[in-house]
Formats: structure tokens, C-alpha cells, sequence
């Protein structure tokens, strides 16, 4: 699976990868070109081993239960998307299982008939995803309008580089000539999306090279919570918070610790909670809570007078 995966993989990168000894990597290689795969060595200072490009992985290689999840994971996609080519690739993906072996796979997926449509946007944001697609497969520029989490608006232009689906919520990746850097914008707040005539020379940054910079922890400004929450609200803390970050105390409230981006959606989301909630640590964003729910009682004491 690797070097299907891979161009050319050294022998001392595969002892390292899977902690055993050239020797051993050498009579593992040797099996597998004795077991038909047709693995090619190549010496000097950029030499390794590699898989023919002409080969490919064949269906015994795949579990039932791993062509079960391909069929869902594509179940997915295509009501999300109403994309017509992905019922075409159903069907090829489809002609891996024997016929003898439909009843089983068709068990196996009434056993996973979640939500396969993980869409919130309608039929706007739908729209959005299809002229992404088409912008990024001829390489050509975008405009659009967007809001920022801080309710700021701008004008963008942009290279678009891909989408991507994180939990319920898409995201276009690309290239800023606004903030001349990589940026990644929710598609919810992306208005007035058009396509430009021009094109551009795609970077050599990757998506995964990109959903790297975007989690990581250090781009982003963190702080430490400490929360004292209602037992009532206990199915929500759940959902939210993670089973160790929260302790049942003896009175059955619920101290919560964890670490948030210090970002205005925070003080939202700590709102949202009313007076079921209290801030414990740290004194800034109690401080910060309170200016906000001051806001509201002050706008709403003027609709009263």
C-alpha cells in the first residue's frame, strides 16, 4: 500500500517506517515480486523501490467491509452534491463485489443508513460548490464578497485550490491576492461568487500541506477555560466538549476544562449557554462575557423605555 501510494520509496525509509531491519526489507521485497507484484529497484543517491506505473490494485486486495465504507463514503458525496458522475463511479465501484456478495453488502449498508447528506448550506451554497469546481478544473480566478467571523466585509479575488467538507461545514482553500497568502474561507460567508476570465499558474502548495497550517494550534491564539455548567445542560456539554474535559462534580454540576481559539465566536458560544453557565477561569474572557451581556441588557432596557 505504500509504494502504491508513493513514486519511490528508500530501503532505509521503509526499515525506519516499519521499524525493522534492511535485511528484512530486503526478503519482504523479494516476497512481494515472488507474490506478482512487480516492484523495481533503482540504484544511486536518489534510487529506491517502486511499483510499475501499469499496476494496479485489485479487488481481492479489498475487504467487503472496505468496499462497504467506499460505497457510503460515495452514498455521501452524491447527496450532497447531486453529482451525476458519482452515481457512474458507484456503479464501477460496484462491479468489485461478486454477485453472489450483494445481499451481504446490501445488509451491511442498511446497518449504516446515517445521515448521508451533511448539508446545511441549501441549494445557494450547492450552486457555490459547482462554480468552485469549475473554477479550479480550468484554473481561472475568482471574485466574491466575504464576511469575516468578526462581521467584516471585503472584496476577494482569489485561486481557488480546492473545497473541503470539515465536519458539516465547506471550505475553499486557495490563494488571496487581498492578503497575498494562502487563506481558507467558510463557503457560507462567500456572496456574489463569479468567475473571472483570467487564469493562473496553480502553486505548489497541496491541501494537505494547507489543512496542516490551518489546524495547527500555533497559528491561533488559545485560552485555557475552567466553566461550571447546570446539570441540565449536560446533554449539550457532551456534545460539544470532549467525555475528559469534563468532571461530574458531588452536586452534579459539571467543570469543564478546555482550550478555545480567543476569538469573538467564543463569547458567543458562552452566552448561548444563559445563566446556566459560569466562567470560572480565566478573569479576561469572564471580563469579556460581561461587557457583552451588558450590551444586550442596555439594548434591550431602550426598546422598553
Amino acid at each position: 500500500m505504500l509504494l502504491l501510494n508513493r513514486k519511490r520509496v528508500s530501503a532505509g525509509e521503509l526499515a525506519e517506517r516499519f521499524e525493522i531491519s534492511l535485511r528484512t526489507v530486503y526478503r519482504d521485497l523479494e516476497s512481494l515480486n515472488q507474490a506478482g507484484i512487480p516492484i523495481v529497484s533503482f540504484a544511486g543517491a536518489s534510487g529506491g523501490y517502486e511499483i510499475m506505473n501499469q499496476y494496479r490494485l485489485e479487488r481481492q486486495f479489498l475487504s467487503m467491509e472496505e468496499l462497504q465504507s467506499i460505497i457510503v463514503a460515495l452514498r455521501g458525496v452524491r447527496s450532497t452534491l447531486e453529482e451525476q458522475d458519482i452515481g457512474s463511479l458507484m456503479d464501477k465501484v460496484g462491479t468489485l463485489v461478486a454477485r453472489s456478495e450483494h445481499s451481504a453488502m446490501n445488509d451491511m449498508s442498511q446497518q449504516l443508513l446515517i445521515d448521508l447528506n451533511p448539508w446545511q448550506g441549501g441549494e445557494a451554497d450547492k450552486e457555490k460548490l459547482a462554480v468552485l469546481r469549475s473554477a479550479i478544473g480550468q484554473t481561472r480566478i475568482i471574485r466574491f464578497s466575504y464576511t469575516s467571523s468578526q462581521g467584516d466585509p471585503s472584496e476577494r479575488f482569489c485561486e481557488p485550490m480546492g473545497v473541503v467538507l470539515k465536519g458539516y461545514v465547506w471550505y475553499l482553500y486557495g490563494f488571496c491576492k487581498l492578503r497575498e497568502d494562502y487563506r481558507i474561507f467558510r463557503l457560507s460567508r462567500i456572496e456574489q461568487l463569479t468567475v473571472t476570465p483570467d487564469v493562473f499558474q496553480r502553486k505548489p502548495q497541496t491541501l494537505e500541506q494547507l489543512d496542516y497550517r490551518w489546524n495547527r494550534k500555533g497559528d491561533r491564539a488559545n485560552v485555557r477555560l475552567v466553566l461550571l455548567i447546570q446539570p441540565r445542560m449536560k446533554a449539550r456539554v457532551q456534545d460539544y466538549f470532549n467525555p475528559e474535559q469534563i468532571v461530574t462534580q458531588p452536586d452534579g454540576m459539571l467543570r469543564v476544562t478546555s482550550v478555545q481559539p480567543e476569538e469573538p465566536w467564543l463569547y458567543g458560544m458562552l452566552l448561548s449557554y444563559g445563566a446556566d453557565l459560569r466562567i470560572l477561569e480565566p478573569d479576561s474572557v469572564r471580563q469579556a462575557v460581561l461587557v457583552e451581556a451588558q450590551k444586550i441588557v442596555q439594548m434591550y432596557e431602550l426598546t422598553l423605555t
